[in-house]
């Protein structure tokens, strides 16, 4: 059975069966963003989907995206690794660096 090309498997194993009842975790209209997501949750042994919503944008301008979905008995746990991420502080955040006040070797 072909596995599912836009679906993230923790450990080798299959994605989420589609016959399975599943929960959008998570929604971006961002595609790099839901990757990142889908690795976190993979990375989690959390099976996720990722699945494009594209429409066209002639007759249904802004809607679109990517959505995340998982297993059911999964969400609340899929849900708190979403909320980490989201509260953990990115590489880049530039709040830690420190301001001086005199250039060095002056005062």
């Amino acid at each position: 059975m072909a596995s599912n090309s836009g679906s993230a498997s923790a450990g080798g194993r299959p994605g989420p069966n589609p016959n399975e009842k599943l929960v959008r975790v998570f929604d971006t209209e961002q595609e790099s963003e839901a990757m990142v997501v889908g690795g976190l949750l993979a990375s989690a042994g959390i099976d996720a989907d990722v699945t494009s919503l594209d429409a066209p944008q002639d007759i249904l301008p802004g809607v679109g995206g990517t959505v995340i979905l998982v297993r059911e008995e999964d969400a609340a746990k899929a849900r708190t690794v979403i909320e980490e991420y989201r509260r953990a502080p990115g590489e880049d955040d530039t709040s830690e660096i420190e301001i001086m006040e005199e250039p060095p070797g002056e005062g």
